[in-house]
């Protein structure tokens, strides 16, 4: 039976303005799933306030972390709209196991069909893939092998998974010759290894975004230093109907100054309200 449509207030943008962000509590319950090559990742579900509208999953960027404010306060700011959101961490970033010089673009997608799995295995389907930055790429080529999602919301995305290779690029020689090098980002110390670079070049994103057939929302700050918006117009101009373009205006690429991250996720909310259906 569809749902009644006729009282949707909340969600209306006209009642939400960067900087008002409200302060309640938000219930997080903690949760641990196994990567794809075996360590243990962690995770924390924004469980959703009043009535669940559906559920999600919040893929960080490149070497981000669960923790980070696009996805901490986007997830949160979901949960305050009805909108249950897991977001975890990537393989040895955070609180999760294993090494990060192990995973890879690849690794990345198939944990969030993992993650998807867990959602699916606990009862709360995930309708919804948010993605931020190297994220949003994973969150596209995800999509259509995780379980239950009906849309897909990307925020800074880059078009090709091989962007990143320009935060990298001053190792890039050792790492080629050597199988691997230590590289400093973000104040601590990672080692990237050839098999990563070399995975993250075979990346194919287009074609994964010509073949995703979901409902396909894309977000980019004219003003992203990070990603160029340009990358929007690609991955924009390659996706299917229905598709949607919103422009982040004010915004910077890691969605830190006030009330950008949860103005995100309120245009991420009223956009999905659409596509996703309460689990009984």
């Amino acid at each position: 039976m569809p749902r009644d449509h006729t009282d949707r207030s909340p969600l209306s943008l006209d009642n939400f303005r960067p900087g008002t962000v409200r302060k309640e509590l938000i219930m997080t319950e903690e949760v641990r799933f196994k990567s794809i090559v075996g360590p243990e990742l962690a995770g924390s579900i924004d469980l959703p306030e009043g009535e669940i509208r559906g559920w999600g999953i919040f893929v960080h960027g490149f070497t981000l972390g669960k923790n980070s404010p696009a996805a901490s306060r986007v997830s949160k700011q979901l949960a305050r709209e009805g909108i249950g959101m897991l977001r975890y961490d990537n393989l040895g970033i955070g609180d999760s196991d294993g090494d990060w010089g192990d995973g890879s673009f690849t690794i990345k997608v198939q944990d969030t069909v993992r993650a998807a799995a867990l959602m699916a295995e606990r009862g709360t389907p995930a309708d919804l893939l948010v993605g931020h930055s190297w994220g949003g790429a994973a969150a596209i080529a995800a999509a259509t092998e995780a379980t239950g999602v009906r849309a897909v919301a990307t925020i800074g995305a880059p078009a090709d998974p091989s962007h990143v290779e320009r935060q990298y690029d001053a190792v890039m020689d050792r790492v080629l010759s050597e199988g691997s090098h230590e590289w400093f980002v973000g104040g601590r110390t990672l080692v990237l290894k050839r098999a990563f670079v070399d995975d993250v070049r075979q990346a194919l994103l287009r074609d994964r975004i010509r073949e995703l057939h979901l409902p396909l929302l894309v977000m980019h700050s004219p003003t992203d230093t990070t990603v160029d918006i340009d990358n929007a117009g690609e991955i924009f101009r390659e996706a299917r109907h229905p598709r949607s373009f919103i422009s982040l205006e004010g915004a910077d690429h890691f969605l830190t100054a006030r009330g950008q991250a949860q103005r995100a996720a309120h245009i991420i909310s009223a956009w999905a309200d659409q596509y996703i259906t309460p689990r009984t």
